[in-house]
């Protein structure tokens, strides 16, 4: 789950609707990120560092590069100093949806236009406004967010909290926030959230095949999209289920019975897809509602289509860039439907190929 919640976080950027207090701890977590920042060369550099983090950092630093020579990426700062922080994630996002919609609650910005979630730079204060929602009726999840883009506006660093997991992941994560500062949409974060996821893996899959490695192991990235396939039917369960003419009261038993079918078909999936794996475990362990639910909405949406995208531009990036601007600025509703058609040619291709 955490990997696919790799997201901007950009709720610093002076929200226009927001309190004093949001913006306050937005400011003073961005400028303690940028603080503790080292150039990542001065590391290698040093004797004393950390032989195993030399070689992470150096590792990031090569697939930092590859990003503007092969996936032209944005060749910036970013990604060229390192913060050890002092504190496992580096931002906690709270999602918030209503009991009976999959719609999530906006959070306007000044500058990057509205978002479906919000990010807090210490777990207390996520808790705490999560409470404030649950008072007030609604459902809430807290996303673990270890990497965040600022679209550009300061030379981001990595994370120690990228450093959870392997290089892969490092990667990965690096292509998807610099695709953000290569592009984005206002008040679009599932186009911006399904292109970036887009960038990131196909940018793994071209890193590795240029060090020689054979591809992200296929069953790996088969059981992550079954997973999401898992998901996303049940959303779409639910999404009928909020739209029929039923009682709110017939909705509740008819929700309870759609997160009780997700929580045995998983534990099917698991028993016979995936010999047992424990790997979405802690995902489900977590309560289940409408507001767990809405990462796989956003960062997974128009992968497909974005993923046509490229296979039309020839695998080209600059080209596919170009494409991918044209769309997005097109007018929100002309920009679904291209997204759709776009969905739609990847289904069919998908068909042929089995």
């Amino acid at each position: 789950m955490r990997t696919a919640l790799v997201i901007t976080g950009l709720a610093w950027l002076l929200a226009g609707c927001s309190s004093v207090a949001f913006v306050q701890q937005s400011w003073e977590g961005q400028r303690e990120v940028m603080a503790l920042s080292v150039p990542i060369q001065t590391l290698l550099d040093d004797p004393a560092t950390d032989p195993a983090l030399k070689a992470r950092l150096a590792q990031a630093q090569a697939a930092r590069r590859f990003a503007s020579t092969a996936l032209a990426l944005p060749d910036n700062a970013s990604y060229t100093r390192y913060t050890a922080l002092p504190r496992p994630f580096v931002l906690w996002n709270l999602f918030v949806a209503p009991e009976l919609s999959l719609e999530p609650v906006q959070h306007c910005y000044l500058f990057t236009g509205c978002l479906a979630y919000k990010g807090y730079f210490s777990r207390e204060a996520a808790d705490a406004a999560a409470q404030r929602w649950r008072a007030q009726g609604m459902e809430v999840f807290i996303g673990d967010i270890p990497a965040y883009s600022t679209l550009g506006w300061y030379d981001d660093p990595l994370l120690s909290s990228m450093l959870h997991w392997d290089d892969d992941y490092v990667a990965m994560t690096l292509f998807h926030e610099l695709a953000h500062q290569r592009f984005y949409v206002r008040d679009d974060t599932a186009f911006n959230e399904s292109f970036a996821t887009f960038v990131g893996r196909e940018g793994l899959r071209q890193w590795r095949s240029s060090q020689g490695l054979a591809p992200p192991d296929p069953a790996l990235a088969r059981q992550s999209a079954e997973f999401t396939e898992l998901i996303m039917a049940a959303r779409e369960r639910l999404q009928i289920l909020y739209a029929s003419d039923l009682s709110d009261e017939a909705k509740r038993r008819g929700k309870k019975d759609q997160f009780e079918r997700l929580r045995s078909e998983y534990d099917r999936w698991r028993s016979e897809r995936w010999q047992g794996s424990e790997r979405f475990d802690g995902w489900f362990a977590e309560e289940l509602n409408n507001a767990s639910l809405l990462p796989f909405g956003l960062y997974d949406r128009w992968v497909p289509a974005f993923a046509m995208l490229f296979r039309e531009n020839r695998e080209d990036w600059p080209a596919f860039y170009r494409a991918v601007e044209r769309i997005g600025q097109l007018p929100a509703s002309d920009r679904q439907r291209a997204l759709l058609e776009l969905q739609a040619r990847a289904a069919a291709v998908d068909a042929m190929s089995r």
